[in-house]
């Protein structure tokens, strides 16, 4: 039986990717696809995340729009993305937004209790929501799997801080405190999985190379501008290939809080890392490695079909 999943994403050419890897690989039953603002405005997720399922032909899955701001914050969007958040497609089908998100959420999660992966791949500004709605049906969601912050490397959006998680730092705090299972895919582990222009190009795929080489090369011109790395940073992805191969994946178990107050350190995820830490339960699964080469040959193997 295939593993149940709600995509949480805020395309985004990875969150693209993302989708691509987990519809393309067919070991998913995907029952939702919910769009947050994050890498651009609500408007150009959902627009986006409708053009990477057309683009599939599984305009099937459903897409339903979610949360126009965080918690608390102002939104700050993505630089690497574009205008768009598609820089190089910059898609012009219709957005339709819903607007209803959490509720479809939580429906599912009622409709199928315990069996639901939710994936997130951008702020947790939905999953938070549906966290304070209703506590006790999100308590039946049998795991989160989330691409977002920074252990023990820098972060990617002020000094200590991973985008996603810097957005909406109160929804992080929310989701990293809620009691269910949760595993998450930090920046250590995604740093050094970049792929090159050839990757790409090594799709057997035709008409989704084209796609993919398009949107490709203003992505990594963008990233090459804002960290001087000349190559495309896998990081969405690497959460529905650690669905497909966690045992390639290392991970360990910490207790993860979220910091939200801090001038300098907001959306900082703060592990304890003293000789003798304090004495708490951990509350996260976190990846630290997956590698480079394995992802690439299962990322290009599984998008040739």
């Amino acid at each position: 039986m295939k593993r149940k999943i709600i995509i949480d994403t805020d395309p985004g050419h990875d969150d693209a990717m993302a989708i691509m890897l987990a519809v393309k690989s067919g070991a998913f039953d995907i029952l939702a696809i919910t769009t947050v603002c994050g890498n651009s405005t609500i408007e150009n997720t959902t627009r986006n995340a409708r053009f990477v399922l057309k683009t599939l032909g599984r305009e099937d899955i459903p897409v339903y729009s979610g949360a126009v701001k965080p918690l608390r914050q102002k939104l700050i969007q993505a630089v690497v993305h574009g205008k768009s958040g598609l820089d190089g497609i910059d898609p012009t089908n219709a957005a339709n937004c819903t607007g209803d998100a959490v509720e479809k959420i939580l429906n599912l999660v009622k409709r199928f209790p315990n069996e639901i992966t939710i994936v997130t791949l951008g702020p947790l500004t939905n999953i938070a929501t549906a966290i304070q709605k209703d506590p006790e049906s999100m308590k039946r969601v049998k795991e989160f799997v989330t691409m977002g912050g920074a252990i023990n490397v820098p972060g990617n959006k002020n000094r200590v801080t991973e985008f996603n998680i810097f957005v909406d730092p109160d929804a992080a705090k929310i989701v990293s405190e809620f009691p269910i299972p949760k595993t998450l895919v930090p920046l250590d582990a995604c740093n050094h999985v970049q792929l090159l222009l050839k990757d790409f190009m090594a799709v057997k795929n035709v008409p989704l190379r084209d796609v993919l080489v398009q949107m490709i090369k203003p992505y990594i011109r963008n990233i090459a501008k804002d960290t001087g790395i000349k190559a495309a940073l896998m990081y969405d992805p690497l959460t529905v290939f650690y669905l497909l191969d966690p045992s390639t994946c290392k991970t360990y178990q910490d207790n993860i809080q979220v910091e939200t107050k801090g001038e300098f350190t907001r959306g900082m995820t703060v592990v304890d890392q003293r000789s003798v830490p304090d004495d708490v339960t951990p509350n996260t699964t976190i990846v630290t490695d997956i590698s480079q080469a394995k992802f690439r040959n299962t990322f290009i193997r599984i998008l040739s079909r």
